[in-house]
């Protein structure tokens, strides 16, 4: 879960200082989703001004300062077009979405050139916005490899433009469950926290004051022995938002190895890697109609034999999705 253009190859960033900013390294890694060491190479190979002059990471903006930060455009490489099945929820002439499996990467990356998301749309055929570049076509947010559920991925520019607009006012509603460890302290928690990249370790995220800026609301449908089942709503979509919003509460998402849910497998029989992280609901407007679409996502398996095995089969009935038996789409605001 991240927004698009944060810290993007190719991308032109302007940054205003505010009072008391940190060093020049973390302002920018903060303000731009990046690592401390990818700010500090940025800074070194002279892609960033300080009021038109260079600085070292060390250095310290003053209030209202302009920091520009360019970040030369990578090498590109050809994404291949690849047939892997998708479901395909909606679609139209100017969107699709995909209820993404658990396992896929949503572009590709190093580490990760095949078998993603992109590579399986290109491989169907048909138009895809480019508003993001090749390695992007179409992907409007994106959802972490282990995270199932709806993505929004936009067939023409005019779309791409429109509903990354939406997404930035937060008028597209995205709604997730969860399961995670011990309980909350209320039935409805609001997390407020900024995000950033953990500056001890750049593959995880943190909450970090000179982050940016991060909301999740928290509904309680279930309390079991062991576990809450929540609805998570995101107001922002930083990259691990709800994972390091629940870890930070101490109660990190069941079978979430990076941020402290991974131990108890033997009580819930995830699969190695999986996360009991679903993106369940999601709605929107039609960027060319102007019509309200609903769609929602049944719990996958996996995640209905986990919840099972903490909850008791009695809320997990055979014939019902049991988003729908425990009232997660009760909730119509």
């Amino acid at each position: 879960m991240s927004d698009a253009g944060a810290g993007r190859p190719g991308a032109r960033h302007e940054l205003v200082a505010p009072p008391s900013a940190p060093r020049l390294d973390l302002f920018i890694a903060g303000a731009l989703d990046l690592s401390r060491t990818q700010a500090a190479t940025l800074i070194a190979t002279g892609q960033v001004r300080v009021e038109g002059r260079s600085e070292r990471a060390s250095y310290r903006p003053t209030t209202g300062e302009r920091v520009v930060v360019e970040i030369a455009a990578r090498p590109t490489r050809a994404v291949e077009a690849e047939s892997i099945p998708l479901a395909v929820v909606f679609e139209d002439d100017e969107v699709l979405v995909v209820d993404k499996p658990a396992g896929m990467v949503v572009h590709p990356a190093p580490g990760n050139w095949t078998g993603t998301l992109v590579n399986a749309l290109k491989g169907r055929g048909g138009p895809l916005s480019e508003v993001g570049g090749e390695e992007r076509e179409g992907i409007v947010h994106r959802l972490d490899k282990e995270t199932s559920g709806l993505l929004l991925v936009a067939k023409t520019d005019r779309a791409h433009r429109l509903l990354g607009a939406a997404l930035g006012r937060r008028e597209i509603v995205r709604r997730y469950a969860a399961l995670c460890w011990g309980h909350l302290d209320a039935d409805q928690i609001t997390v407020d926290r900024p995000i950033a990249r953990d500056p001890r370790d750049r593959k995880r995220m943190a909450i970090v004051s000179t982050g940016r800026a991060a909301r999740t609301d928290f509904v309680r449908l279930a309390r079991f022995d062991a576990v809450d089942l929540l609805r998570a709503h995101l107001h922002t979509g930083r990259t691990h938002q709800i994972r390091v919003h629940l870890s930070s509460l101490g109660h990190p998402v069941v079978g979430d190895d990076t941020y402290g849910g991974g131990g108890g497998r033997r009580l819930v029989p995830l699969p190695p890697k999986r996360h009991f992280l679903h993106a369940a609901w999601l709605r929107f407007r039609h960027p060319a109609t102007g019509h309200p679409v609903e769609l929602r996502s049944p719990l996958p398996q996996d995640l209905v034999r986990a919840l099972a095995a903490v909850a008791g089969a009695e809320h997990v009935p055979p014939d019902q999705d049991p988003l729908e038996h425990l009232g997660f789409f009760r909730d119509s605001s």
